[in-house]
């Protein structure tokens, strides 16, 4: 079995693999040039605990974990095909000297350590940022990497149809995050006519979408449909389709759903295992349907 072959003794639907521990070291495992889309969305800057001490996002500075996510692209464009592509959720923050709510990137919420709560409201001594200031992560992230080599091809606005409510009185809610399409090359592949408006038209660079019912427990779980316009667009049946912070396994079930295969790696082992148990309950849900 070839490292572009997922194996099948993980946790498997329709070719979907699930790898347990952190992606800067599983991405050594895989085949370079074998996979052709890698549809993702990291931990965002001191937002959250994902329970595990090697994990991206609990850095001292946002300025570092941008390096660390530019250090992480690099092995992700070494496997990616030639005209393979990235599709990157990422999320942004605020720069904060103090005071919490019960909403919003300041939250206390019961999935995040003290610790990282207050890197959040620490006003980050770089880029020259203030109290209160919007850090501007995602396209500080997408900066970085078109710096390193990729080439930024497009900015999706995700149009959230239940965002998360925030208790502000002096700036509007946040409702809204961003995707952006990178590619390695200018020759990449994107199939036009895979998703397209209601109208026929082309799609558009906004999309609306709320979020999926599910019955597992994770803090930052995205729609299937958002993973689902990704596949399609970036890829074609039986390619394989890479995710290194696969949390609740979304990419995974929709690559599976429209006949990819897929890697999944999640360092931390209960998310983990979470993704397994969704894809072997979609594949039973499957099996029944076609029974």
């Amino acid at each position: 079995m070839t490292a572009d072959t997922p194996p099948r003794d993980t946790g498997v639907y329709a070719n979907v693999s699930v790898r347990t521990g952190n992606a800067r070291d599983l991405l050594d495992d895989v085949l370079p040039g074998s996979v052709q889309s890698c549809v993702t969305s990291p931990p965002y800057w001191g937002l959250r605990d994902y329970g595990h001490d090697g994990q991206i996002g609990a850095e001292l500075s946002p300025q570092q974990y941008v390096t660390h996510l530019v250090s992480l692209f690099r092995k992700v464009w070494h496997v990616l095909a030639p005209d393979g592509t990235l599709w990157l959720n990422i999320g942004d923050g605020y720069a904060r000297n103090g005071g919490t709510g019960h909403s919003g990137p300041n939250a206390q919420v019961g999935n995040t350590r003290r610790e990282i709560q207050r890197r959040n409201l620490k006003v980050p001594a770089t880029w020259g940022l203030k109290d209160r200031d919007l850090l501007g992560m995602p396209w500080r992230v997408a900066f970085a990497l078109q710096e390193d080599g990729w080439l930024l091809r497009s900015r999706i606005t995700w149009i959230k149809k239940s965002p998360m409510p925030e208790s502000v009185t002096n700036r509007p809610s946040n409702a809204t995050e961003d995707i952006f399409l990178f590619a390695k090359t200018p020759r990449y592949y994107y199939d036009s006519q895979a998703v397209r408006e209601e109208s026929g038209a082309n799609l558009r660079n906004y999309w609306v979408l709320g979020p999926d019912p599910t019955p597992v427990n994770h803090p930052a779980a995205f729609p299937r449909e958002l993973a689902r316009r990704c596949i399609l667009l970036g890829s074609r049946p039986g390619d394989v389709i890479l995710d290194p912070f696969a949390g609740s396994g979304t990419t995974g079930v929709a690559a599976a759903e429209m006949d990819r295969r897929a890697i999944l790696m999640e360092i931390n082992p209960e998310f983990a295992n979470q993704a397994k148990e969704r894809l072997r309950s979609a594949v039973q849900s499957h099996l029944t349907r076609s029974a």
